[in-house]
């Protein structure tokens, strides 16, 4: 049986289209037996070998493991993550945990709460990896003893306090200004131990138990002092959520996905074993794919971990036209054998087409900046093969020994007859619907004009998240984590102690403690400004710079042998002491600000202090870039991807004028779902880049399906443009609405994570493909009868 959407010989109803040579013609001329016989006459072979290779495939996915790094959305090559690496090797790269505590009387100076938070402090040292530990209780507090420097703990003796000694602890810590919103909110209710860790990152396990510890120890705090209640957050508690987000999304989203996939295909099939057949090879699909990445060794992250998700929706658009057809052809013909030969007749370009179309869609995705999207468009795109393979093996095979249940039509008798009043409402007010579909277009397009990029790192998260809800607290009630850095350069060895240098980068810090946003600044003025008046007998008189660096060295020199033991300048000063470390902690910041911030920052230093000049580092600069730059990276994947579906649509169609005609439909939907989304939301993140050309490799299935069977209609069956487009509604306008709903549905799976590049890439890809539906099946028709007018 001839394929029915790409017919041998020249087109007799359209003799005015330009044709194409097409290589996929002659491959369509080889007889359908020659391409399935060693499959069809062998059948519980094929079943058979596609069972062990599962098992032993499948074996891998003991060996996948999640990234904890919540720097895997940078490549080496990104220009943020080397600066940061650099600023890092000169200052040493450093983590923390966060303990936030509350205690419930709202007061953290009281004799019961400094004791605990010496405890907490103790026990913290424990910590696998920790460097330091910060805290209210051995903060170094310098003081002039006659002529002596003495520094101590701020909190000297804790397990001896009494009133007067709190008293004299809390106008200590609350006269410090860089200890109020650091390490204690100005209300004086919530405080913080902080545990700086330095992990080799020699192995993945460490940031998981490093953040196992810091449970451990909270929950243990806790229940010695349960009037103190205990948030955590930090860097490593952050770290730990991007795995902590893969493996919930891969236990949740793919048990969910299975079950909507095993009741899309009994409502449309209404076969138990047709279902049984299209679930296994959907399953065996994702299973297959996701072992080999385990044997592979890759390693998966939140972006990767919906892998799973994606390869099961598209396995199901691929497999269920087959088994459809099959049962339609069993109805008709009444031999499996000659019903599923028909099946794969019937089907077999379209699902290469499209299939194909999806494979280039996806690999576009190596052109983002982001490894998550790189390595997700590469296994979505190996499993889309591996689907289409079994498709045309295992599939076909398993439909010759089940019992499947002849159908002469999917879906609901009512779902049938709304379709067809549909089509000929479509059919007779033609150029109404196409002046709809455009000033949709254009109202709903005009809502990207809304949309902002926001990849905050920390919004990454729900409310679901512990991570989230602490560092929400941590923001609202004490500091913030989103940090500006600079390594601000004297031009010479020991220069930090110039008077110049350090009077410029105290105007720095005061400039960046006026702006919004700025929860403290931490900066070496600060501490040469309290020893200088230590030194002067702690007159407040003398609460300024020192007036030689000579002077300044010597205090820094003295206070750097004071310290306790477990404390030093090197999270301050270089070895060298050429240069010093500023640090600017924002709360509440959209990362548009952060990039402002940070901007403004260096242009400052550009027109004042021209010789200290820097660029901003940290991770949130990081992550304020991402976004533009990987739309930017992904304009030319994008563009390279969508010339290369539609040179395939063109070749497969055989017809320039009907594959141009056909992208119309396929291009606009994304941009309708941005708008909407724009309208709607307003902020969106990474997943924007990602979702226009992998979206559009997936929704040309409609639109193959439709146009196969029209060119069908009208060059085999001699068909009017009118009737050709009833046959299409009538023969694939059930199964094309199945598929869109499941894919819609299948990509709305994702927005159930709790991780918000996967829930947005969910939620946009969903509505693009249920836009796009609307495209086919309501703006190609009139655009069909347009164009056979032209001709």
């Amino acid at each position: 049986m001839a394929h029915p959407g790409l017919p041998r010989g020249r087109s007799r109803a359209l003799p005015s289209g330009e044709r194409l040579r097409r290589p996929l013609a002659r491959l369509a001329a080889v007889p359908v037996e020659a391409w399935f016989r060693p499959v069809l006459d062998r059948p519980r072979l094929v079943v058979l070998l596609t069972l062990l290779l599962a098992l032993a495939t499948g074996l891998g996915l003991r060996h996948l493991s999640f990234n904890p790094d919540s720097r895997l959305f940078f490549g080496r090559d990104d220009p943020e993550r080397q600066a940061l690496e650099a600023f890092e090797a000169t200052f040493s790269r450093a983590n923390n945990v966060v303990f936030v505590l509350e205690p419930a009387d709202g007061r953290v100076f009281t004799v019961p709460t400094l004791q605990a938070i010496a405890w907490l402090t103790e026990r913290a040292w424990r910590m696998p990896y920790a460097q330091r530990v910060y805290s209210l209780t051995s903060e170094p507090h310098s003081f002039a003893r006659g002529d002596e420097l003495v520094v101590e703990d701020l909190v000297p003796d804790p397990a001896r306090l009494d009133g007067p000694a709190v008293e004299a602890a809390r106008a200590r810590a609350m006269g410090r200004n860089d200890l109020v919103r650091r390490m204690v909110s100005a209300k004086a209710d919530v405080t913080a131990v902080m545990v700086l860790v330095n992990a080799p990152g020699e192995s993945r396990a460490e940031v998981p138990r490093m953040a196992a510890f810091a449970r451990d120890l909270a929950a243990e705090f806790h229940a010695r002092h349960p009037a103190i209640a205990v948030h955590l957050t930090g860097g490593v508690i952050g770290d730990d959520a991007f795995a902590l987000a893969g493996r919930r999304d891969l236990q949740t989203l793919v048990p969910v996905m299975v079950v909507l996939v095993a009741a899309t295909l009994a409502f449309g099939l209404r076969s138990f074993w047709a279902t049984v057949a299209t679930l296994a090879a959907i399953l065996i699909s994702c299973l297959l794919t996701m072992g080999a990445a385990g044997w592979l060794g890759l390693v998966l992250n939140p972006a990767t971990a919906s892998a799973p998700v994606v390869i099961l929706v598209l396995s199901l658009t691929t497999g269920v036209h087959i088994v459809a057809s099959a049962c339609r052809e069993l109805a008709r013909l009444g031999e499996r054998r000659a019903a599923v030969e028909a099946a794969l007749a019937e089907n077999a370009w379209p699902v290469l087409v499209n299939s194909l179309t999806t494979v280039v869609g996806f690999l576009a995705l190596g052109f983002s900046i982001a490894p998550p999207l790189q390595e997700l468009g590469t296994i979505v795109s190996a499993g889309s093969l591996v689907a289409l393979l079994l498709c045309f093996t295992f599939l076909p095979a398993l439909l010759l020994l089940l019992p499947i249940r002849a159908s002469a039509e999917i879906g609901l008798p009512a779902l049938r007859a709304a379709l067809a009043r549909l089509c000929d409402r479509v059919i007779a007010r033609r150029r109404a619907v196409l002046a709809t579909g455009a000033l949709a277009l254009l109202g709903l397009g005009a809502g990207m004009t809304r949309l902002t990029f926001d990849d905050d790192f920390i919004r990454y998260f729900d409310e679901s998240y512990d991570f989230r809800r602490a560092t929400d607290f941590y923001q609202e009630r004490l500091s913030g984590l989103h940090v500006l850095q600079f390594a601000l350069p004297s031009g010479e060895e020991g220069g930090v102690a110039r008077p110049d240098y350090l009077a410029k980068v105290a105007r720095f810090a005061d400039w960046y403690r006026g702006q919004p946003k700025v929860v403290s600044v931490s900066a070496l003025s600060d501490l040469m400004e309290r020893l200088n008046r230590n030194m002067n007998g702690d007159d407040p008189a003398f609460d300024r710079l020192p007036e030689s660096r000579e002077l300044a060295a010597q205090y820094l020199l003295l206070y750097e042998m004071s310290l306790p033991a477990g404390h030093d300048l090197g999270t301050l000063l270089d070895i060298a002491r050429s240069q010093s470390k500023l640090t600017v902690v924002l709360a509440h910041v959209s990362m548009d600000e952060v990039r402002e911030l940070g901007l403004a920052g260096r242009a400052w230093l550009e027109a004042n202090a021209p010789e200290l000049a820097a660029p901003p580092t940290g991770l949130s600069i990081m992550y304020a870039y991402l976004s533009e730059r990987n739309v930017r990276a992904m304009l030319g994947g994008t563009a390279l991807g969508l010339v290369v579906i539609s040179a395939m649509l063109v070749a497969a169609l055989g017809s320039l004028r009907l594959g141009l005609l056909s992208l119309v439909p396929n291009f606009f939907p994304a941009f309708m779902a941005f708008g909407l989304w724009g309208y709607l939301v307003g902020e969106v993140n990474l997943a924007v880049s990602a979702v226009a050309v992998t979206t559009f490799g997936v929704v040309v299935d409609d639109t193959v399906h439709l146009m196969a069977h029209y060119r069908h209609a009208r060059q085999r069956l001699g068909m009017g443009p009118e009737d050709a487009i009833r046959h299409c509604y009538q023969i694939s306008g059930v199964p094309c609405l199945l598929m869109a709903v499941a894919l819609g549905l299948g990509f709305a799976v994702m927005a159930l994570s709790g991780f918000a590049v996967t829930h947005q890439m969910g939620m946009l890809s969903a509505m693009t493909i249920l836009i796009a539906w609307f495209g086919d099946y309501l703006l190609l028709p009139p655009l069909l009868l347009w164009m056979e007018r032209r001709i």
